[in-house]
């Protein structure tokens, strides 16, 4: 199972399509509508709900996602990565790399870590 990230316009974005979908709509509403009928009434309907939304974002501390994601949990790696630490230093001292004293030092070390 893993873990879910989501990401919100900041306050500052969220003011900036307020502003930009209450202008749309006024143009929705003065000048699209008039003009180009049902196109006008879609482009007023989108308008607004950019405009709702961003009104969301600003009053409500949660606001709606811009995007979110699920990051997978990464337990087999670091076991993996752990076991990959100890082999390696195991390695190093059947190659007469490093002494038995640093050896164990480096060990108890790796076994403190989270795994």
């Amino acid at each position: 199972m893993g873990k879910r990230i989501v990401v919100k316009q900041s306050k500052e974005q969220a003011i900036f399509s307020m502003i930009v979908g209450l202008i749309f709509v006024i143009i929705g509403i003065m000048i699209a509508i008039p003009n180009f009928g049902l196109f006008g009434i879609f482009w007023t309907i989108i308008a607004f709900l950019i405009f709702a939304s961003s009104v969301y974002n600003v009053i409500n501390k949660k606001g709606l996602p811009s995007w979110s994601a699920e990051i997978e949990d990464n337990k087999i790696e670091l076991n993996e990565d752990f076991e990959m630490k100890l082999r390696k230093l195991n390695r190093l001292k059947e190659d007469g790399l490093i002494t038995e004293e640093e050896f164990q030092i480096k060990r108890e070390e790796i076994m403190r870590e989270k795994w």
